[in-house]
């Protein structure tokens, strides 16, 4: 399978004051394209800097990342800006969605810059918001839909603009189970259909979701491998291969 994402040596350094934090020690990890992973690590661990990194938020102190084959540390700010807004979809624990307008208009956002028609642009929307089970919601506001229909709008807007990599931090951390389970079988769902899903979590029983589960420890990666439902596809596509 081609890479799609390729994090050689990595290491982020923080100073705070008179204080060097290392928050990643040489991280070396490769993702391919339609991979549906889980990074996991308690607080303070280095996941959340690993998740910045991916998502171009940060950039590493050292060492190499390399998303589609593009080496991104050589990038400029607004070549960042654009792969952050075309290549990446965040879904956030808060939602962040705006609230004085409506679902359609909120999953429209990530194409204002793109140079797109209106028409266009709410074509999209709407497409999104159908692949998420919304239709029935475009009109409402935030605060007239319930905790996981605002988690699926805010998905819907970052499937918009096909990205390549579905970037979830947290996604289920203000739902309940049974809605949490819901966005979990969503993902599952927008996997099948060929995107590359990045679950960043805490919680054993979310990472169980995904196929490859990374474990980070002390700006380390302690563990790398296959969930349960991940040995079960491994399996399944084995059988497939020996069958052909």
């Amino acid at each position: 399978m081609d890479n799609l994402i390729e994090i050689k040596d990595v290491t982020k350094l923080y100073i705070m004051g008179l204080e060097e934090l290392y928050a990643l020690k040489g991280v070396n990890v490769n993702i391919a394209k339609n991979e549906y992973v889980a990074i996991m690590g308690p607080s303070g661990s280095g996941k959340s800097t690993l998740m910045n990194i991916i998502g171009c938020l940060d950039t590493p102190t050292a060492g190499e990342y390399k998303l589609n084959g593009k080496n991104v540390n050589e990038m400029e700010d607004d070549e960042l800006a654009e792969i952050r807004n075309k290549e990446i979809g965040f879904v956030f624990q808060t939602f962040n969605l705006l609230p004085r307008i409506n679902a359609l208009n909120n999953v429209e956002l990530p194409l204002i810059y793109s140079g797109k028609s209106k028409d266009e642009r709410i074509e999209l929307a709407e497409n999104a918001l159908i692949n998420v089970g919304l239709e029935d919601r475009m009109t409402h506001k935030p605060n007239e839909l319930s905790g996981g229909q605002r988690q699926r709008v805010a998905i819907a807007r970052a499937l918009v603009n096909n990205p390549s990599i579905i970037l979830a931090d947290e996604p289920t951390g203000n739902l309940d189970t049974k809605t949490g389970d819901e966005i979990m079988n969503l993902f599952e769902e927008l996997w099948s259909k060929g995107n590359t899903i990045i679950i960043v979590t805490h919680e054993e029983e979310i990472a169980q979701n995904a196929h490859r589960i990374i474990k980070i420890r002390d700006g380390l990666i302690a563990d790398d491998y296959l969930s349960e439902k991940g040995k079960r596809i491994a399996e399944q596509n084995n059988m497939i291969k020996s069958t052909n």
